[in-house]
Parts: C-alpha cells; structure tokens; sequence
C-alpha cells in the first residue's frame, strides 16, 4: 500500500537539515490537498447522495479507527454548535470507544464482531448515512461497520488513501485520495490524515449548506452556547435585517436562540407564524423570506412599512 511504502525521497530525511524537513513536510500537505482536489466529482456524488437521505430524516454516522477515527469524530462533533444538527441523528463510531480518542486502545481496530454489534445496535438503516474513513482502506473494525450498514441499506460513503482497497471497493459512494507515501513511512497522521480532515469538513460543510443551515454565507443555525456565539448570532442578525442591538436581543430572546426565527420575528411575523412558515419551507430560511415578500438581506435600518404589511402576510401563509 502506498501509505505504508518508504519513499525513495525520504530515506534519509532523520539527517537532513531541520529547515529541509520542514519544507519536505509542507510540501505533503500541499500534496494533501491536490489528492482531495483530484477527488472533486466523487466528493460532488456523495454528498448530492448523503442529502437525499438527511433531508428524510436520516443520520449521519462517522466510522473509524485511529487517527482517522479521530477525524472522523470530530468532523461530527462539530456539527452539533455549527450547524445545530440534531445530536440524535448524529452517530461517532470509534474503535475502543471514548477511550481511543485520547490514547491508542490496543487490538481495537481489529473487534470485527464488536463493529458489526455496533451497527445493528443502534439500528443504522435505510435513511442513515455512514462515513467510513480510513486511510489504509483495509481497516478490519471500519470495514466491518460499512458492509453491515450497507447489508442493512444505508447509504456508505468510503474514504481511504489506497486505490482498489475494500472499504473503496465495497461502499456505495468511494473517495480515494491520493496521497502516496508518507515522509515518514506509514504515518498517515500525517499527508493522509489532513487530506482526509479536508475531505471530512467539505462533505459536511456542503451537505450542510444544501439542507438549508447556512444563508448568506452565515451560520444561521448555530447554538449560541457561550458569550462568543451569542455575539456571533446578534451580529448575524444586525447584518441580515439591519435592526438594532436593542431589537436584535429582544428578537433572539422571543426565539429562544434560532436565528433563523429571529430574522423572521424582525420582518413582522410573530413567534408562532414564523415557525410555522420556516418549517413549511423545510427549513430553509430563502426560502421563508421569499414567501413573505423578502428577497435577501436588508442591510439598512428596519423599515416601518415592512411591519405594517408583514403580520397580514405572515397569518395567511402559517395557515395555508
């Protein structure tokens, strides 16, 4: 496998010059991200195909071991006060469990049985998206999470850094990224591992962006779970309606938190009535403005004529 093969280029890198290494190794994060760049229309594929099931209803499920389990994990982990992705329709299998995410559980990787016992378990099935992340594609614990998933109709995505390997082979959606070997032979910490956190954050982020939790190129689904992300909702909303911090802070107050329903308390509707229209529009808050007569940010201050007409609209459209 190219990720465990000494290369030529690095045989003696233990006595090279120290300013030399640290240029042989930003040059494999360089290679890291062409690998993913190579892998565009396969990363296009799988996340056109991971929304279909997500806008159902489905999970997300993160699969590894090791260093790439540690990726996985936290790609997922991130999700949550991101993009306010519901914490039960997110699963992060690890080998060896929480344990494996500060230190190496010995023979983990290995517990095919355990993997398999995993899935079914947790009833991962026909709606469920599974990543399976790892860089050897051979990986017995992630291997065998993936074939019961997919016996079981889920949706697989496999991600390894070795052509032709099972995990490709095998999984509905493949993403090789071609990585080759690695500085020092075998550590796919290293090349490997940051093109596979590459790969991990864009299928997230776009998937994310697809199902409606961004606007504007803003956060609109975040949690605001600390001074900072509160910060960050009161400025989001100040730059899409134009409103006052005075405003802005009674309106998140009146949505418990949602930006999303913020911007729409802001252009007149109330609290049950917007929640109402976000849904019917699935979500997706262009589309709840565009139903109530807005078309994209307001950046100038809020217009007295827009709550005059904007309640009527709203009733008429929560009730249809």
């Amino acid at each position: 496998m190219d990720t465990e093969r000494p290369s030529p280029r690095y045989s003696d890198i233990d006595v090279w010059d120290p300013s030399d290494i640290i240029d042989a190794m930003i040059e494999g994060q360089f290679a890291a991200v062409a690998a993913v760049r190579a892998a565009r229309p396969a990363l296009e594929r799988a996340v056109l195909a991971m929304e279909s099931r997500l806008r159902q209803g489905g999970r997300l499920v993160y699969v590894g071991a090791g260093t790439s389990g540690r990726l996985a994990v936290q790609d997922g982990a991130e999700l949550i006060p991101t993009f306010s992705w519901p914490a039960d329709r997110l699963l992060l299998l690890i080998a060896g469990g929480h344990s494996a995410l500060l230190q190496s559980v010995e023979g983990a990787e290995d517990e095919v049985e355990q993997a398999a016992r995993l899935v079914r378990q947790h009833g991962i099935g026909k709606d469920d998206v599974l990543l399976a992340v790892a860089a050897s594609g051979t990986t017995p614990f992630t291997l065998s999470c993936l074939r019961e998933a997919r016996r079981r109709r889920a949706l697989t995505i496999g991600i390894a850094n070795n052509r032709g390997t099972p995990l490709l082979d095998e999984a509905d959606h493949a993403i090789w990224l071609d990585t080759g070997a690695e500085p020092i032979a075998g550590s796919t910490r290293m090349k490997a591992g940051t093109a596979q956190r590459i790969t991990l954050n864009v299928l997230s982020s776009l998937v994310m962006i697809l199902l409606g939790r961004v606007y504007d190129g803003l956060m609109v689904d975040l949690q605001a779970v600390n001074q900072k992300l509160v910060r960050r909702s009161e400025n989001i909303l100040r730059r899409l309606t134009g409103a006052s911090s005075e405003q802005v802070h009674a309106a998140l107050q009146q949505a418990n938190g949602s930006v999303k329903l913020a911007v729409l308390l802001l252009n007149g509707c109330d609290a049950k009535n917007a929640a109402a229209i976000l849904d019917r529009a699935g979500g997706q808050l262009r589309a709840a403005l565009a139903s109530i007569g807005k078309t994209g940010p307001d950046t100038g201050d809020l217009r007295e004529a827009d709550h005059v007409e904007a309640p009527g609209i709203c009733e008429e459209l929560a009730q249809r």
